[in-house]
């Protein structure tokens, strides 16, 4: 089963909605709704590499997801941020999570 075309257009909302706050590395769908065995209570979670975060910011991003989602049927969007440093230069590359997110993620 394939990725729906509404979860890609909330995705691709939230994306241009950061990309007026933020610098963006990365953006990618993971989880259940990229593999396309979501069920109506599933998270979409996507996944935001960026330059440099900071509270405000991550706050801020935060907030938005929050807002789209709610625009959008209450979808709950949930963010997982990390920083370029984080992804290219920590143990944070190997874990199971980034595998999993470069394994199945969908780029928007």
């Amino acid at each position: 089963m394939a990725m729906l075309d509404r979860d890609l257009q909330i995705a691709r909302e939230l994306k241009d909605r950061l990309s007026s706050i933020v610098s963006l590395v990365d953006f990618k769908i993971f989880g259940s709704r990229a593999r396309g065995d979501a069920d109506e209570y599933s998270d979409l979670d996507v996944f935001l590499e960026v330059e440099t975060l900071d509270k405000e910011l991550k706050n801020r991003i935060t907030d938005i997801a929050w807002e789209v989602g709610f625009h959008n049927d209450c979808i709950h969007i949930s963010p997982l941020i990390f920083t370029r440093h984080e992804i290219e230069e920590s143990p944070l590359r190997i874990s199971s999570i980034v595998q999993v997110i470069t394994e199945e993620g969908v780029r928007v």
